[in-house]
């Protein structure tokens, strides 16, 4: 678990320009508190201990304006830059090297059961007040613009901005890092 702690750490130092110290980036950033405590009420869901484990997403979520629902299947490395308002939904899949900024929905369109929340692939990008909905996938390596509104699955390697968003494939070179800071998508 400390192990895991620490990859975190690295992985926000890495994704914020603004980090300056490890021990700034342990005590003060939500973004790791909440996958922190998700970590642990995603291993009381597992075990049956619903109730346990929806009181400490709710008690996270009054200390860092992050919701994230206990069920929610979370990889490595994620990272929550700033972090208010982000909404995670039960069936949501999250794969390894992601990063969301504030705002971000990954929400449901149904009250049906089973899957109702998307499923975003590794080393996906998300800005700021985007909303992805419904039972979708983003591929890995996309990039979700800010203020997006996704409802359609989307191949690897795509960039995704507009209401509703369209996808469009990443040019061979197109960096993550450069895409969150170009003014044409609003990261």
């Amino acid at each position: 678990m400390i192990g895991r702690m620490r990859e975190d750490i690295v992985a926000a130092k890495l994704r914020d320009p603004a980090a300056r110290s490890t021990v700034e980036v342990a005590l003060l950033y939500p973004g790791l508190h909440a996958i922190w405590a998700h970590r642990v009420s995603h291993a009381l869901w597992r075990r049956g201990f619903r109730l346990p484990a929806r009181a400490g997403s709710q008690i996270s979520r009054w200390l860092t304006g992050i919701e994230i629902h206990p069920g929610a299947q979370i990889g490595r490395r994620f990272f929550i830059d700033h972090g208010m308002g982000v909404v995670i939904g039960e069936t949501a899949e999250i794969g390894d090297d992601v990063m969301l900024y504030h705002g971000v929905t990954l929400g449901g369109r149904t009250r049906e059961s089973g899957k109702r929340h998307p499923t975003l692939g590794d080393g996906v990008a998300v800005g700021a007040g985007a909303k992805i909905l419904g039972p979708i996938t983003i591929g890995a390596g996309s990039v979700v613009g800010a203020n997006a509104v996704v409802t359609r699955d989307a191949p690897d390697d795509s960039i995704l901005i507009g209401i509703p968003a369209k996808p469009r494939h990443r040019l061979v070179g197109e960096d993550t890092r450069a895409l969150l800071t170009a003014p044409d998508y609003s990261i």
